[in-house]
């Protein structure tokens, strides 16, 4: 696992990123990981807002991309003002594409991106060299 930060010359920016293995550990890590990176700079509500949704992402990049065999999972987490951005990079897929899905009752799964669209202040997906790229804002409200 590998972690960089970036700090603007004002310091009212701040910015981290970091590699996990794409394994089902990775979804506690990069909330722990987020939860000590942010508590304190942004209310205790929009925290467990933020922590939800990239345990969603995380969760589905693990499952459902390259990331989950053998792969690895990239997590930036920047912070401006009250507002967080995070950015959730997979090995990509051939065979899925990120979609919000409307959750049956009783179904089991199927939440994640649904949980995004309902939290996030904006969010989206693209597919780059990288993979497939997952990200969402929210602010502090």
């Amino acid at each position: 696992m590998t972690a960089r930060q970036h700090e603007n010359k004002k310091g009212t920016h701040h910015g981290w990123e970091r590699k996990f293995p794409g394994m089902e550990i990775s979804v506690s890590e990069a909330r722990k990981w987020a939860r000590e990176l942010l508590a304190g700079r942004i209310t205790a509500s929009v925290l467990d807002d933020v922590l939800l949704m990239l345990s969603e992402v995380v969760t589905n990049a693990v499952a459902h991309s390259d990331s989950g065999r053998d792969g690895w999972v990239t997590v930036h987490v920047g912070c401006v003002a009250g507002t967080v951005q995070v950015t959730v990079t997979d090995d990509g897929s051939a065979t899925s594409a990120p979609a919000v899905q409307v959750p049956g009752f009783g179904g089991d799964g199927g939440r994640g991106l649904w949980l995004v669209d309902l939290l996030a202040t904006r969010w989206g997906s693209r597919h780059d060299e990288a993979g497939t790229v997952v990200w969402f804002r929210t602010t502090d409200r």
